[in-house]
């Protein structure tokens, strides 16, 4: 189906471009959500009527964005959740999560403008994509850790995961008793003198 674009769509075209889509892209994306409108002969015409306005429509919105854009740039989140002792978490940080964050530290957005390719599943930093216009993106930092101890040492630079695994393997020995017959349990000695 050949469209009109009403607005920049990523990796489609630019304000005016007459692309052709999928039916199912159109039916239920861009027609809905007025991003574009069915290129046919009348179409073209209210278009390029109303090209200046939706133009100028298009620039105040790309300027409120990018006003927003300054309060929300380079900003970091701190997320506690539970988590295994391999990293992953017991569930995962979706975006409804990070705009509750945002919305907390005061910074008012819709789920929809947080790109998130997958949820968050294991603990540590990680950058996430907010696309306040379809011309203005900015990243945010997450940090998902266990503790706000996990998270102060993450926000320095510290890889957790890691040092956790070192310090388990340097401090593991099992005690070996050579007389031992294979499968018995060894006995303390301090237990085997008090029933004696």
């Amino acid at each position: 189906m050949d469209v009109i674009l009403l607005e920049r769509v990523e990796k489609l075209g630019q304000i005016g471009d007459v692309v052709t889509v999928k039916n199912g892209f159109a039916r239920n994306y861009l027609l809905p959500n007025k991003k574009a409108l069915r290129a046919n002969a009348a179409n073209k015409k209210v278009f390029e009527a109303n090209r200046a306005q939706i133009e100028a429509d298009n620039a105040k919105r790309r300027e409120t964005a990018q006003t927003d854009a300054k309060g929300v740039d380079g900003k970091t989140l701190t997320l506690i959740r539970q988590a295994s002792n391999t990293g992953q978490l017991y569930g995962s940080v979706s975006a409804r999560d990070l705009v509750e964050a945002l919305e907390a530290d005061g910074t008012k957005l819709a789920k929809s403008q947080i790109v998130l390719d997958k949820p968050i599943k294991t603990i540590g930093l990680t950058e996430v994509r907010v696309a306040l216009h379809p011309e203005v993106a900015v990243t945010i930092k997450v940090n998902v850790a266990r503790s706000p101890e996990e998270a102060e040492l993450q926000s320095q630079g510290v890889d957790v995961m890691a040092q956790m695994f070192e310090r388990d393997e340097a401090g593991f020995t099992e005690a070996y008793d050579p007389n031992a017959e294979p499968g018995e349990i060894a006995v303390d000695d301090a237990e085997d003198r008090a029933e004696a």
